[in-house]
């Protein structure tokens, strides 16, 4: 995807999730994140984007902590997300190509990194937002849904911070039904390696199939495993469930 599409992808997830929010009030609690109510996807979700805004703004080349979350509350606590939300899209859209800053896994620049992992940030957050508010979440285009499997299974889930590990050799496929997107996840008790496409060597243990959209949300714990199709091994579905909180 081009960072441009990344870019309105971020400024229109991040509306979205301010607007849900409001709708569902900051004491509201969040299903998909039980631990949380409105208030703390707020705070969170407002601390990560000022401190994307830091690295692109101020170019910090090694890793810069988190500021602290607010103590804010209601109106004033949505207006300060607001303000930060829309400081970060302003600092991405001014950036230069050529930007060089610190990263946490590899991508083609910077600046696709940040513009990349803010979209998907916020998305799945909006999804937390309206899992607050009540109903279905909005639907995640085919093409965001699966750059966003792909930025999970081949980025997070490369660096060795992954707690998906198994003893023995065994292996994820991730096939979605509304594309023609496929990896192959091949676990151990080392970091896993993703690969896109179906190896044609390789057997699975267990296939999990489903829309990106609801493939998404599943490898990302927004929905339960049932939510998509699986086939061989369910303990593996299991063991991603219980250990693939990215931290």
């Amino acid at each position: 995807m081009e960072i441009s599409e990344h870019l309105t992808a971020l400024e229109a997830e991040g509306l979205s999730l301010a607007s849900a929010a409001r709708e569902a009030g900051c004491d509201a609690p969040v299903p998909t994140c039980p631990d949380w109510r409105v208030r703390d996807l707020l705070r969170h979700t407002g601390v990560v984007h000022r401190w994307a805004t830091a690295f692109i703004v101020e170019g910090h080349r090694a890793y810069h902590p988190e500021g602290k979350e607010p103590d804010l509350d209601g109106d004033a606590l949505l207006d300060w997300f607001a303000e930060g939300h829309g400081l970060l899209v302003d600092a991405l859209r001014a950036a230069p190509a050529d930007l060089e800053c610190w990263t946490f896994f590899g991508a083609p620049s910077p600046l696709a990194f940040w513009a990349r992992r803010q979209a998907h940030e916020t998305r799945i957050h909006r999804v937390d937002a309206e899992s607050a508010r009540g109903g279905a979440p909005a639907p995640v285009a085919p093409l965001h849904a699966v750059d966003g499997i792909d930025e999970l299974l081949a980025g997070f889930h490369a660096r060795p911070k992954s707690r998906v590990r198994t003893d023995a050799p065994r292996t994820l496929r991730v096939r979605t039904t509304d594309t023609d997107a496929v990896w192959t996840v091949r676990l151990s008790a080392e970091p896993p390696v993703t690969v896109r496409g179906q190896e044609a060597d390789t057997t699975a243990d267990c296939t999990l199939s489903g829309s990106a959209d609801q493939l998404l949300l599943t490898l990302w714990n927004r929905l339960p495993p049932s939510s998509v199709e699986q086939t061989g091994d369910r303990e593996l579905a299991r063991l991603w469930a219980e250990n693939s909180a990215v931290v």
